[in-house]
C-alpha cells in the first residue's frame, strides 16, 4: 500500500483544488514525508522546504497557477512546489545529473515563472510581471514569496518602495521564519487578518477615508495616521504601510484554516493595489531532528531519516574552506587588526570558527554583499585588515562596490573567494566561473588562485601581509589534493608562479583548482612519450612574465588551464604573448577555459567532463596541437 495515496494522485495543482481542508492537511503530511525521503537520499535544502509545505499548498489551491504567476525568492524552499507541479519523478534524482534542479528553473517547468537561486529578487521580478500584465490588459495575479533572510538585502526594499509607489496589483507573501518580526501568532491574529483582508473592512475603511476628507486638513492627517498606526500596533505592519502596501497579518503559515480564507479575501478583492501578507512559519516544521538542529537542517548531505544524522565524508584531505578558516584564525592570532566579514554565510565560508574565537572581530552583515564590500572598504580606511569572505557567485552582486569603493581607491581589502569553478549539485546558479574575468581587468588588483591546500594557506598569509591595495584569492569547493599544510606558511612573492614538473615537449600552465587534472594529464602524456612541464601560475594578476616566456621558449605546445570563463587568465596570458612577440615565433598555444554555456547540476567530476576540462581533455588537446592522430587521442583517454 502506498505511503502517499493523495500525493500519488497529484500531477498538477489543478488536482488539489477539489480537496477539502482535511484532505489538504493529509496531503501536506505526505509531501513533508516525501521531501524528507528525497533529501535524505540526495542531499539538499531541507529546513526551508519543510517550513512552507502548507503555504505552498494554500497558494496553489487558491490561485490559478501557472496563469497566476508564483515567484519564489532564493528558491531553496521550492521542493514541495516541485512535487505538486509534475516533477515528482525528477525529484527522485534531485540535484543529480538528469534530475530536478535544487532551485526554480524556467526551462524545467512553466510553474517556475522566474529562475532563481540568489536572494531578494522576487519582488522586483514580480513587479515586472505585474506591470507587463497591466500593459497588456490581463487580469492574472502575481504572487511573490520572500523570506528566509532575503528581506535583509537592500534590493528587496528597493522593490517594495517602487511597487508601493505604483498602482499595479501584486501580492507579496513575507514568509517570516527566522527574523522575529512578528508578535505572538494565534486565533486573535488570524481573526484580525481575516477582518483586515475582507471586503466589509475595506468598505468601512474607504467610507472612513472619505469622511475624514471633509475634516480640516490637520484633522484629516491626524485621523489617517491614527488609523495606520493602530493597524501597525495590531500587526507590526507600519513599515510596509508606509512603503505603500496594504498589510495583512501576521498569520500562522502552518494552519490551513487561517491561510485559505485570508488568501481568498486578497484574491477576490479587486480594489486592492500592492498587498503584503505576513505569514509566520518555522523552518524544519514537522521533522523533529530539523526542529532541534541549530540550523534547522537548512542544507544537508545524505542523512538517516530516523535520527537526522548526516553521512560523513570519507575523504582524507581537508576541505579548502576548512583550510582557509584555520589559516585565517592563525593569522588573526598574530595580528589584532585582522577582521572578517561574511554576508549571511558564516558556516559556508568557514567564518563560524573565526566568529567563535574572535567574536568582536567577525561581522555577519546579512544577505547584503554590496554593503559587505563597502563596509570592508571603510575598515581598510582606518587601518584594519578586512577579509571579505564571499562565494564567487555572490561577489558578482557587489561588483560596483568592488570597482568604485575598493579598486579605484586602492584600498587593501582582502577577498576570500570560495566556490571557485563548478560546484556540483548547486548547478549553474552557484558556479564560480566569472571572478577571474571580472577581477583581473581592475587596475591595481592582485588576484591569486590556490592549486592545492598548502598554497591556500600561503595565500591567506600573503594577503594578510599585503597592504599595497586590494588582493583576492580564490579556491574551489570540496577537498584538497592531500598536500601537507605548512605550520608556518611562507609568504608568496607577488606575481611569481612555480614549476612542479619539468618537461621539454608540452607545457601546461594551470591556475587554481585545475592543478590536479593538469598533473594527471602530464602523466598520461608522459606515458605516450611526450615530456610535459606542469606549472602553477598562482597569480592571475600580475602575471609571471618570466615563467610564461620560459614555457613558451622551451616547449612546442603551451596550454593554459583554468576553471573560469573565457576572458580570464588565458586572455591576459595571450595578450602578453602577443605584445611580447612570442606568438610570432610559432608557439602552439591552446587556452582551455569553461565553455560558453551553462553547465547543469551534477557531480563536479561529471561537470568538468561535460565542460571538456578533465585530464583526458587536456591530454587530447596537447596531442591535437602536435598533430597526433585519433588513435593517439583515444589512447590518452583510455589510460585515464
Amino acid at each position: 500500500m502506498s505511503q502517499t495515496p493523495l500525493l500519488d494522485t497529484v500531477l498538477a495543482p489543478r488536482d488539489i483544488r477539489g480537496l477539502d481542508v482535511q484532505q489538504l492537511g493529509q496531503l501536506a503530511k505526505e509531501i513533508r514525508e516525501e521531501t524528507i525521503r528525497i533529501v535524505s537520499r540526495c542531499g539538499g535544502h531541507l529546513g526551508s522546504s519543510l517550513g512552507v509545505v502548507e503555504l505552498t499548498l494554500a497558494v496553489h489551491f487558491t490561485f490559478n497557477t501557472p496563469d497566476d504567476r508564483l515567484v519564489w525568492d532564493v528558491g531553496h524552499q521550492a521542493y514541495p512546489h516541485k512535487l505538486i507541479t509534475g516533477r515528482r519523478e525528477l525529484m527522485q534524482k534531485l540535484r543529480h545529473g538528469g534530475g530536478a534542479s535544487g532551485f526554480p528553473v524556467r526551462a524545467e517547468s512553466p510553474y517556475d515563472t522566474f529562475g532563481v537561486a540568489h536572494s531578494s529578487t522576487s519582488i522586483s521580478a514580480g513587479l515586472g510581471m505585474a506591470v507587463a500584465r497591466d500593459l497588456e490588459g490581463r487580469k492574472n495575479h502575481v504572487i511573490a514569496v520572500i523570506g528566509d533572510g532575503a528581506m535583509s538585502a537592500g534590493m528587496a526594499y528597493e522593490a517594495l518602495n517602487n511597487a508601493g509607489s505604483m498602482d499595479s496589483r501584486m501580492i507579496v507573501i513575507l514568509n517570516d521564519n527566522d527574523m522575529s518580526i512578528a508578535p505572538a501568532v494565534g486565533a486573535m491574529s488570524a481573526y484580525l487578518s481575516r477582518l483586515i483582508s475582507s471586503k466589509p473592512f475595506r468598505s468601512i475603511r474607504h467610507l472612513g477615508a472619505e469622511m475624514v476628507k471633509k475634516f480640516p486638513r490637520g484633522l484629516e492627517m491626524t485621523a489617517r495616521k491614527a488609523e495606520e498606526y493602530a493597524r501597525g500596533l495590531i500587526s507590526g505592519g507600519t513599515l510596509f504601510e508606509e512603503l505603500g502596501f496594504y498589510y495583512v497579518g501576521p498569520i500562522d503559515g502552518h494552519n490551513l484554516n487561517h491561510l485559505l480564507p485570508v488568501l481568498r479575501n486578497i484574491r477576490d478583492d479587486k480594489t486592492l493595489g500592492p498587498v503584503l501578507l505576513h505569514v509566520v512559519t518555522r523552518k524544519g516544521h514537522g521533522y523533529a531532528p530539523a526542529e532541534r538542529a541549530a540550523d534547522k537542517l537548512h542544507g544537508v548531505s545524505k542523512f538517516d531519516v530516523v535520527t537526522g544524522e548526516q553521512v560523513k565524508s570519507k575523504g582524507n584531505a581537508p576541505s579548502y574552506t576548512a583550510v582557509f578558516s584555520e589559516s585565517l584564525c592563525r593569522e588573526a592570532e598574530k595580528d589584532p587588526r585582522i577582521v572578517a566579514i561574511t554576508a549571511a554565510m558564516p558556516a559556508g565560508t568557514g567564518l563560524d570558527r573565526f566568529m567563535k574565537r574572535f567574536s568582536d572581530r567577525c561581522f555577519d552583515v546579512g544577505i547584503a554583499e554590496q554593503h559587505a564590500v563597502t563596509f570592508a572598504a571603510g575598515l581598510a580606511c582606518e587601518g584594519y585588515k578586512p577579509f571579505a569572505a564571499i562565494y564567487s557567485t555572490f561577489l558578482q552582486r557587489a561588483y560596483d562596490q568592488v570597482v568604485h569603493d575598493v579598486a579605484l581607491q586602492k584600498l587593501p581589502v582582502r577577498f576570500a573567494i570560495d566556490r571557485a569553478g563548478l560546484v556540483g549539485a548547486d548547478g549553474a546558479t552557484h558556479a564560480g566561473w566569472l571572478d577571474l574575468t571580472y577581477l583581473c581587468c581592475l587596475p591595481g588588483f592582485v588576484v591569486m588562485a590556490a592549486g592545492d591546500e598548502a598554497e591556500l594557506a600561503r595565500m591567506v598569509a600573503t594577503a594578510a601581509a599585503y597592504d599595497e591595495g586590494p588582493i583576492a584569492f580564490r579556491f574551489p569547493r570540496g577537498e584538497g589534493l592531500g598536500t601537507e599544510i605548512p605550520a608556518a606558511p611562507d609568504l608568496l612573492e607577488i606575481g611569481k608562479g612555480r614549476i612542479l614538473q619539468e618537461g621539454t615537449k608540452v607545457a601546461i600552465l594551470s591556475i587554481g583548482g585545475a592543478l590536479g587534472d593538469a598533473l594527471k594529464a602530464a602523466e598520461d602524456l608522459g606515458a605516450l612519450g611526450l615530456s610535459t612541464t606542469v606549472a602553477d601560475a598562482r597569480f592571475a594578476k600580475p602575471l609571471d612574465h618570466d615563467l610564461i616566456r620560459r614555457l613558451a621558449r622551451d616547449h612546442e605546445v603551451m596550454i593554459t588551464l583554468e576553471h573560469n570563463a573565457a576572458g580570464g587568465f588565458a586572455a591576459h596570458v595571450m595578450q602578453f604573448l602577443a605584445h611580447d612577440g612570442i606568438l610570432d615565433r610559432g608557439i602552439k598555444f591552446r587556452p582551455m577555459t569553461l565553455p560558453d554555456r551553462n553547465i547543469p547540476h551534477d557531480s563536479p567530476k561529471a561537470q568538468y567532463e561535460a565542460a571538456g576540462l578533465a585530464a583526458t581533455d587536456i591530454a587530447a588537446t596537447a596531442l591535437a596541437a602536435l598533430g597526433a592522430d585519433a588513435k593517439g587521442r583515444k589512447l590518452a583517454k583510455a589510460r585515464a
